[in-house]
C-alpha cells in the first residue's frame, strides 16, 4: 500500500468493531490495600521512555491542575468507545467531539455523552477546534500515522491505539512530529502501565528467577467475534458509510461492508494478529526486560479455519533473538479450541514469572548446587573412587528452618484496571508536559518488532532487524514503504 499522504479526506473509522463493554468500576480503595502486595516503587515510579528532551519542542503547560482537559475520539468503534469511556472516569477530563465514518456511531456516541456533543464524519473540523486539547485516536491501523501527525501539528497531544504503524515508513514521521511540536503521544498498550508488569519487573530485576532466557507469550481465541467477525449494522450503505474517507490510501475498491466493519481481516488496513495482539506481548516484554527490540525474526502460521475471504492468517507462531541474551516464543491462534486466554511466561535459571489473568504468579526451582554422578556403568573400583572425590566435594548439606518458598502470588484488586491507569499516565502527561510510559519511540519499537512477523511470513525469509536505530538490517525482507 502507499505511503503517499492521500487527496481525499482523513478516515475516521473505529480501530475495532466489538460490542463496547461498559467499564468495570474502579474500586480506589481496594487498590490501594492491593498496593500493599506489591511493592511501592513499582506502582508509584514506572519507568519511562521519553524522547530526547534536548531535541524536542518545549511546549509549556496550558492546562492547570484544575481545568478540565477536552478530549475528542477519532474511530468511534467497540475499541473507541471503551476506551472513552474509561478515559472519561479520569478525572477532570470531558468529551467534547467525536469523528467516525459510519452515521450510526455519531448516533450512539450522542445518545450515550449528550446530545451536544460535536460530531462528524471529518476528523479535521476536530483538530481546527480551539476547544480540543487532546484526541484519542482508534481509527484502523492504516490512518494512525496521518491522524496521529495532523493532530500533533494541529497542536493537540495525542493517544493513538496500537500498534502505532501500519507501514514501517510511518514511525520515522510519527517520531518526528512528536519531537518538533513537542506533543504528548502515548501509544495505547495498557500493559505497560499496569501494576501486575510493574512487579513482574521488579521480580525479574531483583533477580527472583535468576538469569532470563526465555520469555514464551501466547494469546488464544475461539469464537467468530474474536477472530473479527464483528456484527454488520443492518443500514450499512454507501450512504451510512463515508466509504471513500474510510478507504483512504488504500486500494480503491468498490463499497464492502464486510471490509468496513471487519478491517481487520484485510492487511490493506489493520496488520493481522501481529498488530493486534503480538504488539501487546511484544509491550510487555519490553517494559520488564527493559529491552528495545529483537535482532532476528521468523514466523510461520496460515489461514486454518476462517476462510471467509480474509488475507491474514488466523494462526501464527513466531521466535526472535534478543541481544539481551534471551529468546521469546509467541503463538496466536484463532481456532484453539478452549476459552480465550493470554500469558506471559519468563523463564530463568531459578525459574519462572507467569502474568496471567489479574496475577503475577513466581515459581521457584533452583538447580542443585552438585552435579550429581553417573558412575554405574564404570568399573567398580573406579566407581567408589569416584564417589569418595565427590563426597569431598560436595558434602553432604543438611537445611535448617522452614522450607523455602517455591510459589508467590501477586493479584491486583477486583475491578482493577491497567487501562485506566494508562489514561491516567497519559492525561498527567497532557497537564505537566512530562514523559509518558509509552512515547512513540517505545511505541514503534514494540510495534516494528511485532510486524517483523508479517515480513517472515509473507516474504518467507529471517528477517534482521536493529532495534537501536529502528531499522530493517538485511536485503531479504522488503517493507511495503
Amino acid at each position: 500500500m502507499s505511503n503517499q499522504i492521500p487527496t481525499t479526506p482523513a478516515s475516521t473509522h473505529s480501530a475495532s468493531n466489538a460490542p463496547a463493554p461498559e467499564p468495570a468500576s474502579l474500586n480506589r480503595r481496594s487498590f490501594l490495600r492491593a498496593a500493599g502486595l506489591l511493592s511501592a516503587a513499582s506502582v508509584a515510579a514506572p519507568r519511562l521512555h521519553a524522547l530526547a528532551p534536548e531535541a524536542a519542542a518545549e511546549v509549556p503547560p496550558r492546562i492547570s491542575a484544575n481545568d478540565r482537559i477536552r478530549l475528542a475520539l477519532i474511530g468511534a468503534g467497540g475499541q473507541g468507545q471503551y476506551d472513552t469511556s474509561i478515559a472519561l472516569q479520569v478525572p477532570g477530563v470531558e468529551l467534547v467531539a467525536v469523528a467516525d465514518c459510519y452515521t450510526g456511531r455519531l448516533q450512539h456516541c450522542r445518545e450515550r455523552w449528550g446530545a451536544s456533543l460535536f460530531t462528524t464524519r471529518d476528523y479535521r473540523e476536530i483538530l481546527a477546534r480551539q476547544d480540543v486539547d487532546a484526541v484519542l485516536i482508534a481509527t484502523p491501523d492504516h490512518w494512525h500515522k496521518q491522524a496521529a501527525v495532523d493532530a500533533m501539528h494541529a497542536g493537540k497531544d495525542v493517544y493513538c491505539e496500537k500498534p502505532m504503524i501500519h507501514l514501517y515508513s510511518d514511525g520515522p514521521e510519527m517520531i518526528e512530529a512528536a519531537r518538533s511540536t513537542g506533543r504528548i503521544l502515548q501509544v495505547g498498550s495498557q500493559r505497560v502501565s499496569s501494576m501486575l508488569y510493574a512487579k513482574a519487573r521488579d521480580l525479574l530485576a531483583s533477580g527472583a528467577i535468576g538469569q532470563l532466557n526465555m520469555v514464551t507469550a501466547h494469546w488464544d481465541r475461539n469464537s467468530a467475534i474474536g477472530a473479527w467477525d464483528y456484527t454488520i449494522p443492518l443500514d450499512a450503505s454507501p450512504q451510512t458509510c463515508d466509504w471513500t474517507r474510510f478507504l483512504g490510501t488504500a486500494p480503491q475498491i468498490p463499497f464492502s461492508a464486510e471490509q468496513f466493519f471487519q478491517w481487520r481481516k484485510w492487511s490493506a488496513y489493520g496488520s493481522g494478529v501481529a498488530g493486534d495482539l503480538f504488539v501487546h506481548l511484544f509491550s510487555g516484554t519490553h517494559f520488564i526486560t527493559g529491552a528495545k527490540g529483537p535482532t532476528r525474526a521468523m514466523a510461520t502460521g496460515g489461514l486454518r479455519f476462517w476462510k471467509d475471504g480474509r488475507n491474514v492468517p488466523d494462526v501464527m507462531l513466531a521466535l526472535f533473538d534478543y541481544p539481551e541474551g534471551f529468546n521469546l516464543s509467541l503463538r496466536v491462534n484463532f481456532v484453539d479450541g478452549g476459552e480465550e486466554n493470554e500469558s506471559l511466561i519468563f523463564t530463568g535459571s531459578e525459574g519462572t514469572i507467569t502474568i496471567t489473568g489479574n496475577a503475577v504468579i513466581v515459581s521457584r526451582v533452583p538447580r542443585p548446587s552438585a552435579p550429581g554422578l553417573t558412575v554405574d556403568t564404570f568399573p567398580e573400583a573406579m566407581q567408589q573412587q569416584m564417589r569418595r572425590q565427590y563426597a569431598e566435594r560436595y558434602p553432604a548439606v543438611h537445611p535448617a528452618g522452614p522450607p523455602p518458598a517455591a510459589l508467590d502470588r501477586f493479584e491486583a484488586p477486583p475491578g482493577y484496571s491497567d487501562s485506566y491507569d494508562h489514561f491516567s499516565n497519559f492525561f498527567h502527561a497532557v497537564r505537566t508536559r512530562q514523559p509518558v510510559v509509552e512515547d512513540a519511540v517505545f511505541g514503534f519499537r514494540a510495534a516494528g518488532a511485532a510486524l517483523l512477523s508479517n515480513l517472515s511470513y509473507q516474504q518467507d525469509v529471517i528477517v534482521h532487524w536493529d532495534p537501536v536505530a529502528m531499522k530493517l538490517t538485511n536485503s531479504g525482507a522488503h517493507p511495503a514503504a
